[in-house]
């Protein structure tokens, strides 16, 4: 699936039971990519609209199943539960789509070409399986050379998962290029590569070729843009997935980050035993963390509002992540990018 096929490809988006709040790759598909997404998937809310839940989507009708869809070319699966596993009560979606002559392009750990009946259901029809989660096989350690692209470097880093870190990073793309600037986006996750069409799933990738892999992204693509937006993964704090963190950062070696935040969230999704530090702890975690390799400072902050009923209180929790974040910070999906990307830019575009 490249960039340039996504305009003429109609997508169906399989979201059940997790559409939106759980399904973070459906929602950002719907957002971002440049597809015609004609249905989501999803028995919970069939028989109802994507603007129904979340009024910054596009209007998608919601079914029950792929039999129900109307005619596409592919079939994405919109949901990447912890560990990565397809869940079996997917199968008939997955399975209706093959015989309905559609690829189907997934996120999972589970890949869909190592599925013995989707395998074989998939040469029968004639359609492709795309894990976009599996990494290229020539991907090697890094050497340093992101120090040395053209374009300044911007990363988005979080305080846990699901804070927004690539929602930020495409916003922030959008309002640069807005702005005049000659910006590009480095997908660094499943989600990201199926907006852009390209990148390295760099939670796949063997420990010792992680930073390598966002090096070699940075290459191909750093001397084209004046400003890159990497989007991060993870969290340097989360017992599970530091280590992702921790290979993006050394990989990229930033010139800035932008922390983001989840407003209200006290614990680490999914692994609730574990507190989150204060926000200022982040900010030195983060910025001793990439010293050594490359000097790089949170220059700002992004605040996912968007559990916060009204914008008065929304603005009230900006305002105290930005005391506490002592930087410029701001929701740049519910506000704008502006505050954030201000410092980024530093007046110099």
């Amino acid at each position: 699936m490249t960039a340039d096929a996504q305009g003429d490809e109609r997508v169906v988006v399989l979201a059940h039971e997790k559409f939106p709040e759980r399904a973070k790759t459906a929602t950002g598909v719907l957002k971002y990519a440049d597809y015609d997404v004609v249905a989501v998937l999803d028995r919970d809310h069939a028989g109802t609209t994507t603007t129904e839940h979340r009024a910054d989507l596009p209007a998608v009708p919601i079914v029950e199943s792929m039999a129900d869809a109307p005619a596409a070319d592919t079939l994405l699966i919109g949901i990447s539960p912890i560990g990565g596993d397809f869940d079996d009560s997917w199968r008939p979606d997955v399975r209706t789509a093959i015989e309905r002559g559609c690829d189907v392009v997934a996120g999972l750990h589970s890949f869909l070409t190592a599925d013995p009946e989707f395998a074989a259901l998939a040469a029968e029809h004639n359609v492709d399986l795309r894990d976009v989660r599996e990494p290229p096989a020539d991907l090697t350690v890094a050497s340093g050379a992101s120090a040395d692209v053209d374009a300044e470097v911007v990363l988005t880093v979080g305080t846990d998962c699901s804070v927004g870190k690539m929602t930020v990073a495409l916003e922030l793309l959008e309002a640069a290029r807005e702005r005049g600037v000659d910006a590009g986006f480095v997908p660094t996750g499943q989600t990201g590569i199926m907006i852009a069409g390209w990148g390295n799933p760099i939670d796949r990738v063997i420990a010792d070729f992680t930073a390598g892999a966002v090096e070699e992204m940075l290459v191909a693509v750093g001397d084209e843009y004046d400003v890159l937006f990497v989007e991060g993964q993870g969290s340097i704090v989360h017992p599970a997935y530091s280590a992702v963190t921790c290979g993006i950062l050394h990989g990229a070696m930033p010139d800035a980050m932008v922390l983001c935040h989840t407003a209200g969230r006290e614990a680490i999704h999914g692994y609730e035993s574990f507190d989150l530090p204060p926000i200022e702890e982040y900010v030195t975690l983060y910025e001793q963390l990439a010293a050594p390799v490359h000097g790089s400072e949170v220059v700002a902050g992004a605040l996912n509002t968007s559990a916060v009923e009204s914008d008065k209180s929304a603005r009230a929790a900006v305002e105290e992540y930005t005391d506490a974040l002592a930087a410029p910070a701001t929701d740049p999906v519910r506000f704008d990018a502006d505050a954030v990307l201000d410092p980024i830019l530093d007046d110099e575009y």
